[in-house]
């Protein structure tokens, strides 16, 4: 079966051969890595690690590479909203799925562990201020999924006709699913349900400053639905975008 060779107008590398927006090679990049939104915070982080052999940074992402405890991690911010989210799981993929050199994919694929953390909303009366949750699965209000082919889950699929017949939305949002294996490792210790990502900071989740939203009352109907994942605890602006891209 022949293999497309990837177009420099697609794959986009700078003059030092590194990948477009990361600015960054395959080496540069472990195989564990933590994701967070704002800059600052990939500091507070990395200050942990007891070597940091990479700092890079492009415009909101920064990355640190380094190791703790002989284990190489990477922590790397990915600004906000799933547009950026888009641009860093793509780019993260192609680091370490692509040869640069024939623009091929690798006939040997590597999975990344992508860990996110972040701070959001809470929808629900009865987890306090500063808890920390768990995301089991995520329900996407923006439209970037529209843009990539997905197999049909029936299970996922229901979910999204159902919140897209509740809050009368005029597009069909997306809902996907996290990791089983880093869910349990911390359902136990943490508050966990499903996180809604919304497309922006205020109308999009639920707030009036001047401008009227078009849809009202949305997070209170979200937070009395159930899905088979449990019921919706949060939103914020990132977590479906990496659950989808998965």
């Amino acid at each position: 079966m022949a293999t497309r060779r990837i177009p420099e107008s697609e794959l986009i590398l700078n003059t030092n051969g590194r990948i477009y927006h990361l600015n960054l090679v395959a080496e540069m990049v472990a195989d564990t890595i933590i994701v967070v939104g704002d800059p600052e915070r990939v500091p507070k982080i990395s200050r942990y690690f007891d070597k940091i052999h990479h700092q890079v940074a492009n415009r909101e992402l920064v990355t640190h590479t380094g190791e703790i405890g002989g284990k190489r991690l990477s922590v790397i911010s990915s600004g906000m909203g799933t547009d950026n989210v888009e641009l860093l799981m793509t780019e993260l993929d192609a680091l370490v799925n692509i040869n640069f050199s024939t623009r091929l994919v690798n006939r040997r694929l590597k999975k990344l562990n992508i860990i996110r953390i972040g701070t959001s909303g809470c929808m629900q009366g009865d987890i306090p201020l500063d808890s920390l949750l768990v995301s089991r699965a995520a329900l996407g209000l923006d439209n970037l999924m529209s843009f990539y082919a997905r197999a049909a889950q029936e299970e996922l699929s229901i979910i999204e006709n159902k919140v897209q017949r509740l809050l009368e939305l005029p597009f069909k949002p997306y809902f996907a699913k996290g990791s089983d294996e880093l869910f349990n490792l911390f359902k136990a210790e943490m508050h966990h349900g499903v996180t809604v990502t919304a497309p922006g900071f205020y109308a999009p989740q639920g707030r009036e400053i001047r401008l009227k939203p078009k849809i009202s009352g949305f997070i209170e109907t979200l937070a009395s639905t159930q899905t088979s994942f449990g019921r919706f605890t949060n939103f914020e602006m990132e977590t479906a975008g990496y659950y989808a891209m998965a």
